[in-house]
């Protein structure tokens, strides 16, 4: 069956191409539109494709679901095709680039034949787009940032990708006989936010049946450099011996900054295994997710090594369900919540400025406060009424103080306006950490690794802010986002910080997010005594309390 990831991507093709030619505005809506139904429904959409029921779902007409059927039969659309017979369907990279529409991609092809992002770099360091009508030197220079960045981005994957492929190779490692014992090493072991290379190290009894498994590109010594049809490089370094697997694994977890300032000796390594690696040099085990450069200059009270683990989250907080943009229903998030380990839960749906998303207005909070009220009583399960709310441009809340005393748990979140100058920005946020009924700052620099950069401001002002104002800053651990930076994390706590990790999770498979932003706390060296999550049910109610008077 076609994957419906594959399906939102042709039909926004289509539509971007319907645009590029100039067709009926209607038709390029239906398309996008559709794209968006399709993106709402979630796994729903799954069972109305296997079922071809899509004529049930509003927003879905009949000439989306032929395209729609025609591509999950074929495996290729007979629509994309008949766009692309006179145009090469490289056209189709140029949609990608930030800034440009089809519209102006349409002008860039009539004007100067530009057909791919080679010949719109060129054009652009030829100083040609700055002349055209329309777009400028701003513009150009504009499309050449947005083309490095493109350039950069593709060198790396996010950790869930990695995460992925890692357990694919680890599998197809582990089919050789010969294999003894492997682990995963370098930036993934360290957990690192975005990978470029995936590393192992492998300990066999034979060499030759390992080496003829793979196709090996090079070999250094004892690392072989692997082919795979993956983004990024994969590289295993291997040994028939056991003590020889834990120094490789040691030194090649690195990192070698990490390891140099500690005053390791990479040649002499003492010792078995890694926890008498640093005793020989007479220092505490640091956790590999913490072994960075960053460490080294860390006041002792923020070395210790993070207690954090899964089953030390109590309350699963901030999520999202079918009342807003949310893909499960209330009772299926909460259901796979109690089956994972949670015992209370806080949902937090869209405000009301989030149109896009279907934010809930103050009606629809109290209908949902009504069903909360109910499930507690059919289930015995608490679940606070929780809300997201944006944080306007001016930093005020987007429903009044007065109303706020009906929600439970508030987070305040950027979700708009994200060109305003640092200082604007900072003051926009800070303003909203000190709402007395902000317990949560959501996903404070609003960056989507390898897609957006963070939002220009003096995250260290947000941060004494949150402090001075008792508001807790939120760990999200969507893999697009882990997101507050594990390089803050350290100086939040030692400003006394409280963290929320949360999976923002839109999905009952979302909630498995979590683990992400587990490993970016622990790289952070948070302790369980530093998570709201971590709280007891009691705890948490007075955490809630702990500015303004709630009747939970």
């Amino acid at each position: 069956m076609a994957d419906r990831k594959e399906i939102l991507i042709l039909l926004y093709n289509i539509a971007d191409l319907l645009e590029f030619k100039g067709e009926n505005p209607f038709k390029v809506n239906a398309f996008r539109n559709g794209a968006n139904v399709i993106r709402k429904l979630g796994d729903q959409f799954d069972l109305y494709l296997k079922e071809k029921r899509l004529g049930e779902v509003k927003g879905i007409g009949k000439g989306l679901q032929s395209v729609i059927y025609d591509y999950a039969e074929k495996g290729e659309s007979t629509e994309l095709k008949s766009l692309l017979t006179d145009i090469p369907e490289t056209i189709l990279e140029l949609f990608a680039i930030h800034g440009l529409g089809p519209k102006k991609i349409n002008i860039l092809y009539d004007e100067l034949g530009i057909k791919s992002l080679g010949e719109l770099e060129y054009a652009c360091k030829e100083n040609r787009i700055a002349l055209l009508k329309g777009f400028g030197k701003t513009t150009q220079e504009k499309i050449l940032t947005e083309l490095e960045k493109k350039k950069y981005f593709s060198k790396y994957v996010l950790l869930n990708q990695a995460d992925k492929i890692a357990k694919e190779i680890e599998a197809d490692i582990l089919s050789i006989k010969a294999v003894k014992q492997i682990s995963r090493t370098g930036e993934l072991r360290r957990v690192r936010e975005v990978i470029s290379e995936l590393e192992f190290v492998v300990l066999f009894d034979k060499e030759k049946p390992f080496i003829e498994h793979f196709e090996i590109l090079s070999k250094q010594e004892s690392k072989v450099l692997i082919k795979t049809n993956y983004q990024i490089p994969v590289s295993i370094n291997i040994t028939k011996d056991a003590e020889a697997f834990e120094k490789k694994l040691f030194i090649t977890t690195g990192s070698k900054e990490f390891l140099t300032k500690c005053g390791f000796d990479f040649v002499r390594i003492k010792g078995k295994d890694e926890s008498e690696f640093f005793k020989s040099i007479k220092m505490e085990y640091v956790i590999p997710e913490m072994r960075e450069e960053e460490y080294y200059s860390l006041k002792d009270k923020l070395k210790k090594n993070s207690n954090l683990e899964f089953n030390k989250l109590q309350g699963l907080l901030h999520f999202h369900t079918t009342y807003s943009d949310g893909r499960d229903t209330l009772e299926s998030m909460i259901s796979k919540a109690k089956e994972i380990g949670f015992r209370y839960a806080a949902v937090c749906d869209h405000s009301k400025s989030a149109f896009y998303a279907n934010g809930l207005n103050e009606e629809r909070i109290l209908e949902q406060k009504k069903l909360l009220k109910k499930y507690y009583e059919e289930n015995h399960f608490t679940v606070f009424q929780g809300i997201e709310s944006d944080i306007l441009t001016d930093g005020s809340l987007d429903y009044s103080n007065d109303f706020l005393k009906n929600i439970d748990f508030v987070v305040a979140s950027v979700h708009s306006q994200f060109n305003l100058s640092e200082s604007e920005m900072t003051k926009r946020i800070i303003r909203a950490i000190e709402n007395p009924y902000t317990d949560l700052l959501g996903h404070p620099t609003g960056r989507l690794l390898l897609s957006r950069d963070s939002y220009k401001c003096d995250i260290k002002k947000i941060i004494d802010a949150c402090a001075v104002n008792d508001v807790a800053i939120e760990i999200n651990s969507n893999p697009r986002r882990l997101d507050l930076d594990w390089r803050w994390i350290y100086y939040a706590r030692n400003k006394g910080c409280k963290f929320s990790i949360n999976a923002d999770a839109h999905s009952t498979e979302d909630l498995y997010y979590t683990n992400y932003g587990i490993s970016i706390a622990r790289k952070g060296g948070i302790q369980s005594s530093e998570v709201i999550n971590c709280l007891s049910i009691d705890e948490f109610k007075k955490f809630l309390k702990r500015k303004v008077k709630r009747s939970i």
